[in-house]
């Protein structure tokens, strides 16, 4: 297999010319109009005239005030919910055969994301475009021939007469191409196991047996991995098993606050690559491997995409939309400015309120950075604290104090008639929460205007609850949420926060 990691290496010479932004505007009416032809014919496409649409000098600006903004909730009451129950033609031709479930953190019921033979063959281009983008590391040819430990869910996919539902990682894995299958692990078997606890088993068994050049997974679950591993085998680090290892592709949530800890498990540091894979799609992925450098979205890939600017006059204090909110295309967006993200897929969804936000940090090369979650962000008195904030502050917090934070979260609550901040911090150490408070809420301030103002006025505290990493983890196994894609919410509220401060009120707190 040396012939692939030399075509490889080659294959990004001829990639290396980045298009100019105005093509990125010529992508994407492309693309919008690619959707609306394959799905003039479906319920959705009658009911809102994408045959005219399709005669429009101009489709994009007349398929925005044609088409309303959906939520999860409004576009699976109205259509999904007929695909689901078997209906072929709702929002996309054809019967769907699957469906990922994702509740994007651990505090909602599964939704159900339609994936379709288009959207699979979508993951497929992306993922290579990814794995060529590898080649800008400068690594030797021979990292090409490595194996690629992809950490997801099970293969094994529920059937319920109509249509196969589970993880996505589970889907894409069940459906890799062949010339893949020599690279991929764990492989199909110890793939199809759906409990946590015996597929990691089952991993570190193998371990030994697998030449491992690339790692991919959520921070939390990797690093469990990598620990277990290294105990089994009683080895210094996880380079003592795998010497070739030297990529981790990451996704889910940032990997700032798992840096230190991830670190000590290498012989040597691991180049970090970020993704954004949703459910919906696989938006963007780090194409140069400074750790500064943002995203580069696939805007050419079978998603339409719109930037709602993330503020008042858009956005509720719950995160919800308001009606006649904006929504911007690609050429209209700004340096800096948060946005929350609109998709139209060849998996049915249109106009489709994913739930993220993001924020661009290179216009010309199309490069973007996760900001956080329309409905995670905390602004109880007008701080708009983003998730982004938050893991920036406990990053410098915790190199602070020379100690390691992998999880943590925060919730608003009432205090003194106005507000506080409750922060849940886990670390391996005891350690002292005062201290903690002091460099956090000094670091918030200095990163966030509106969280320094309000400190001064209605935010009148914030408290800080130590935990053990474990607590983290147990709570989400509670909650039937262990490895795959899932990860620990930051930002916690309602019957979320109530379960949680029921568990840790009973948690036995040993460090």
């Amino acid at each position: 297999m040396q012939i692939l990691g030399s075509i490889l290496k080659r294959a990004v010479d001829l990639r290396g010319k980045i298009p100019k932004r105005s093509n990125f505007d010529v992508q994407q009416k492309k693309v919008l109009k690619k959707l609306l032809k394959k799905a003039e014919f479906t319920a959705f496409g009658e009911h809102f005239h994408f045959t005219k649409l399709l005669q429009e000098k101009d489709p994009i600006n007349v398929f925005q005030q044609t088409v309303q903004m959906y939520d999860y909730s409004s576009i699976y009451k109205q259509w999904w919910y007929r695909a689901i129950k078997g209906e072929p033609y709702v929002c996309w031709p054809g019967h769907i055969k699957y469906f990922a479930l994702s509740s994007g953190t651990s505090e909602a019921s599964s939704k159900y994301i339609p994936v379709t033979k288009e959207m699979l063959s979508a993951f497929k281009r992306g993922s290579v475009r990814q794995i060529l983008a590898q080649a800008h590391y400068n690594l030797p040819k021979e990292h090409f021939e490595k194996g690629m430990l992809m950490i997801g869910g099970s293969t094994l996919l529920d059937f319920n007469g109509s249509h196969y539902s589970g993880d996505l990682s589970g889907i894409t894995a069940a459906n890799i191409p062949v010339w893949f299958q020599r690279f991929y692990k764990p492989g199909k078997n110890i793939s199809r196991y759906k409990d946590w606890e015996t597929k990691l088993i089952e991993i570190i068994r193998n371990a030994k047996d697998w030449d491992i050049g690339v790692i991919v997974g959520v921070p939390a679950w990797i690093q469990i991995i990598l620990e277990r591993i290294i105990e089994f085998y009683k080895v210094e680090t996880i380079h003592d098993i795998w010497p070739n290892l030297r990529i981790y592709v990451h996704a889910g949530v940032s990997i700032e606050p798992y840096r230190k800890s991830i670190g000590k498990l290498t012989a040597f540091p691991l180049i970090y690559s970020d993704t954004y894979l949703a459910s919906e799609g696989l938006i963007a992925y780090q194409e140069r491997p400074n750790p500064d450098n943002g995203m580069r979205m696939l805007l050419d890939n079978g998603i339409f995409y719109e930037f709602v600017p993330f503020n008042e006059q858009n956005f509720d204090a719950d995160g919800n939309f308001k009606p006649n909110a904006l929504a911007l295309t690609i050429k209209d967006v700004e340096l800096g400015k948060e946005y929350a993200l609109l998709m139209s897929t060849c998996a049915g969804a249109w106009r489709y309120l994913i739930g993220d936000t993001i924020r661009f940090t290179d216009i010309e090369r199309a490069e973007i950075v996760i900001t956080g979650r329309t409905k995670h962000y905390l602004s109880l008195c007008g701080e708009h604290l983003s998730v982004e904030n938050m893991s920036r502050a406990i990053k410098l917090t915790a190199d602070d104090l020379k100690l390691e934070f992998n999880e943590f979260a925060v919730a608003g609550i009432p205090y003194q008639n106005l507000f506080a901040h409750q922060w849940y911090i886990g670390s391996n150490k005891a350690c002292s929460g005062d201290e903690i408070k002091e460099r956090l809420d000094f670091h918030l301030k200095e990163i966030n205007d509106d969280y320094r103002v309000e400190r001064i006025a209605a935010l009148k505290d914030i408290f800080v609850k130590v935990l053990p990493d474990s607590a983290f983890i147990d709570f989400m196994a509670t909650k039937g949420k262990l490895g795959s894609a899932h990860k620990f919410p930051r930002v916690l509220k309602g019957t979320l926060l109530k379960e949680w401060q029921t568990f840790i009120n009973d948690y036995k707190h040993t460090f």
